[in-house]
């Protein structure tokens, strides 16, 4: 990661957004599809000058109103604005001792869900515990500790995923928004993955930003065939930076019945067990 990293947050968002979106009129030839900088500056009230000392990185410290200001103007959605924010070093980071391991209660209340898919990430995307469904749905890709590693280093996952491309983005930007809370460790992994996966690096130069996402999901199993879960994610309240993603199948679709025999399948091969703790 650079340490320019609001500068090319912003220069992403403003090659992305088109004059007409942004409802600016031009009258002479673009080099570039993106607003100009001088065009972001004018939409956000501040000098151009000022824009492009942000964009270079020899400006660091934009006050709340001016970077609301040029939200406004790059279109940035509230996810977009709150990386902007950590970017800058306005809004408090991460507990430096986060828990990664998942209360007693919590694996309580996934054992609760036997036709739906529960599992707890934190901000990295490890997988830090999974009901028994979640295991079953899991199964072609082994255990796997980090599901941006699983979705780009194993095969598998492709088949899994019936929408990979989608998914892969929507990790990669989920890992963005959680790199403006902690750089350093979410560093580590990008950089690991930066070096590793062609596609990773490519959807990390887009700089898209985005909390968890997805709300419904395909999965092509190799042992029931087709699964469509809509999804919810819940932030653990007693655990900064953990999340409880919950999958249900629409009652008595298809993928109703694919996942209620998934589970019978799985628990004829494992075994009955509540839910299991994963990473700590």
């Amino acid at each position: 990661m650079s340490g320019n990293d609001l500068g090319e947050f912003l220069r992403a968002q403003r090659a992305r957004l088109g004059p007409e979106s942004a409802g600016v009129t031009s009258h002479r030839p673009r080099r570039v599809s993106g607003l100009r900088r001088e065009e972001v500056a004018v939409l956000a009230g501040v000098s151009a000058d000022y824009y492009a000392r942000l964009e270079q990185g020899r400006e660091r410290n934009p006050s709340g109103p001016v970077l609301d200001a040029i939200g406004r103007a790059l279109h940035l959605d509230a996810d977009g604005l709150w990386h902007a924010y950590r970017l800058a070093g306005l809004t408090p980071r991460l507990p430096e001792h986060r828990r990664d391991d998942v209360s007693p209660e919590l694996l309580r209340l996934m054992d609760t869900f036997p036709t739906a898919v529960a599992y707890v990430t934190n901000h990295r995307l490890d997988l830090l515990a999974t009901n028994a469904l979640a295991d079953a749905l899991l199964s072609p890709v082994g255990k796997p500790a980090n599901m941006v590693r699983t979705l780009f280093h194993d095969p598998a996952a492709r088949e899994l995923f019936g929408e990979w491309p989608q998914i892969a983005a929507s990790a990669v930007d989920a890992l963005r928004l959680a790199s403006g809370y902690d750089r350093e460790e979410v560093g580590e992994l990008v950089d690991e993955l930066l070096e590793s996966s062609e596609e990773f690096a490519t959807l990390w130069g887009n700089h898209g930003v985005k909390g968890l996402s997805g709300p419904r999901k395909t999965f092509r199993h190799p042992a029931v065939g087709r699964i469509v879960l809509d999804h919810q994610t819940f932030d653990v309240r007693d655990a900064s930076g953990q999340y409880l993603v919950v999958g249900l199948a629409e009652a008595g679709s298809p993928s109703a019945d694919a996942l209620a025999l998934l589970g019978s399948l799985h628990a004829v091969a494992d075994g009955p067990r509540g839910t299991r703790v994963r990473h700590t």
